[in-house]
């Protein structure tokens, strides 16, 4: 007899065995017990969640000539001929491949027509979504008043691409992703059945792999056993099947990258390369790494969201007190859009080495969220010289008075404190002139800007940018405003003819002026004020 995969071998053949979709099981048993069945129902979620199942089952439970507590008893003639497909009462229709209206009206003619056997007749069409517009509309009117004796079934993946004319029609079921502990609990149930020796983490790898889905999960299996057949699947057996990455690998990256060890860095890539490790799970799960490591940065007593082991949570532990949040958030972002560019690259090597470089050289990158990145490479590399014994320029000094002590901006600061730790001596001569029209400029603003703009002060963003900075949050949000900016922005340029983008910013609470930002006023001896 020809070997049967594990997903169809084991596919629940009653509602007991449905994993990870309580809440649907329990509606339609309740629905079956109280003989309030009703004609149309859309089975909804992602790939391998059990909705083509549970239709399955529930058709054998319609029509089973003693339902047991609202299941299928397995045992009657009718409940054995639906799960040999050979029922004539269970229709089961791909929209994939019948889509069209003449598929459709087919149905239509069939359902006036009792069934010969049982209660039911039950029309399972699978990827509903498929259907062409004009096949909805011909399904439209049966779906809407069937015969008694008809129940459809509707399963789709994209519940987004189903017309509202048929939802409206149908009972509406989300099919919910399954945990990581669900699917593992089926799979070592299964194992065992199968007398085949599984480490537990491997079958938690695996479950994670499978992103909710029980047949990919299973699909996995199968071919992680079938590699290694005979002997007792570990989890570095699955790790060399996938394709996949140990976390001790990530480890070793992010504390390269940390280093800004761009040859380091390139070294591991060459590794697992060589190793055959597939690029765009290498991005994927790196990609989870330091969303992990950002949880455990953020929040307390995160132990029971993550699924790692406790030796791997005491290393999320000490990595996190080696890296800031910001940085992560930039990780992340890099590591994200190379997932999605990795999907349909024919150099993958190519994108994963110049996004691991990006980490290591945040000056590469122009983008807002890598300006503290930036500030605090400066910093290290002044640190470095210091501790080599070389001058560093009294100018460098004084934009940073921290920078003896070694307490970066990113090690406890604020991006505004990082801007101005290296705001240069000179302002720029249009952000000068700017200043010194001040006055005369807010004047010919509307009312509500001149009246916020009357407890603003002023200092310097980025280089070349006048910083308008209100007292809280709520005068910046205002000032702030797209078109508040272009205002003031359009009054500077017609008071000197130059124009000069504006920043507004706000005085964080507990903190005053003066900690966080460069009086620009001051620094240019200038009292500024406004005037109603």
């Amino acid at each position: 007899m020809s070997y049967t995969a594990l997903y169809r071998k084991f596919r629940p053949t009653e509602f007991e065995d449905v994993k990870g979709q309580d809440h649907i099981i329990t509606t339609l048993q309740n629905q079956i017990r109280a003989n309030r069945i009703g004609h149309a129902y859309l089975f909804c979620g992602t790939r391998g969640t059990g909705k083509t199942t549970v239709a399955k089952i529930f058709a054998k439970a319609v029509n089973c000539e003693h339902p047991a507590n609202g299941s299928p008893c397995g045992e009657c003639a009718m409940c054995r001929s639906i799960a040999a497909g050979t029922s004539m009462n269970v229709i089961e229709i791909d929209a994939a491949s019948n889509n069209g209206v003449d598929n459709i009206r087919e149905i239509r003619e069939e359902v006036t027509y009792r069934p010969t056997e049982g209660r039911y007749k039950v029309y399972i069409i699978d990827e509903v979504h498929m259907l062409s517009p004009g096949a909805f509309n011909a399904l439209l009117k049966t779906l809407e008043e069937p015969p008694e004796y008809v129940i459809f079934i509707l399963a789709t993946t994209e519940a987004n691409r189903i017309p509202v004319t048929i939802k409206s029609r149908c009972q509406h079921y989300e099919f919910k992703r399954i945990s990581i502990d669900t699917i593992t609990e089926r799979m070592e149930e299964l194992m065992a059945a199968e007398q085949v020796e599984v480490e537990e983490k491997a079958l938690r790898y695996i479950a994670k792999a499978a992103d909710g889905s029980m047949r990919d999960a299973l699909s996995i299996l199968d071919q992680c056993i079938a590699f290694y057949l005979g002997q007792k699947l570990t989890y570095d057996n699955v790790l060399e099947v996938l394709g996949a990455v140990d976390t001790d690998v990530f480890s070793r990256l992010l504390r390269r990258v940390l280093d800004r060890d761009v040859a380091g860095t390139l070294d591991i890539v060459d590794d697992l390369i060589m190793q055959g490790r597939e690029l765009t799970q290498l991005a994927t799960d790196f990609t989870w790494y330091l969303r992990n490591l950002l949880l455990v940065k953020t929040s307390d007593n995160i132990e029971d969201v993550l699924d790692v082991s406790t030796e791997n949570m005491l290393q999320l532990k000490e990595e996190s007190q080696m890296i800031e949040p910001d940085m992560l958030y930039r990780y992340i972002r890099i590591f994200s859009e190379l997932t999605n560019q990795l999907k349909f690259a024919t150099q993958k090597r190519v994108l994963l080495e110049v996004a691991l470089i990006k980490l290591c050289t945040p000056a590469m990158e122009a983008s807002q969220d890598s300006i503290l990145d930036r500030v605090r490479a400066v910093e290290e590399k002044l640190e470095k010289a210091e501790e080599h014994g070389f001058a560093v320029p009294a100018s460098r000094r004084a934009a940073d008075p921290h920078a003896s002590g070694g307490n970066t901006a990113g090690r406890g600061g604020s991006e505004a404190e990082a801007v101005n730790r290296v705001i240069p001596t000179a302002v720029p001569e249009e952000v000068q002139e700017a200043v010194n029209n001040f006055r005369q400029i807010v004047s010919g603003a509307s009312g509500i800007l001149r009246g916020y703009l009357k407890k603003a002060r002023l200092s310097l963003g980025g280089e070349n940018r006048l910083m308008v900075v209100l007292p809280d949050e709520l005068a910046a949000n205002v000032v702030g405003r797209e078109d508040h900016v272009h205002e003031l922005e359009g009054l500077i340029e017609e008071r000197i003819g130059r124009k000069v983008e504006v920043e507004v910013r706000h005085v964080e609470e507990g903190r005053r002026f003066e900690d966080t930002f460069v009086d620009i006023g001051q620094k240019i001896n200038m009292e500024i004020t406004v005037e109603d």
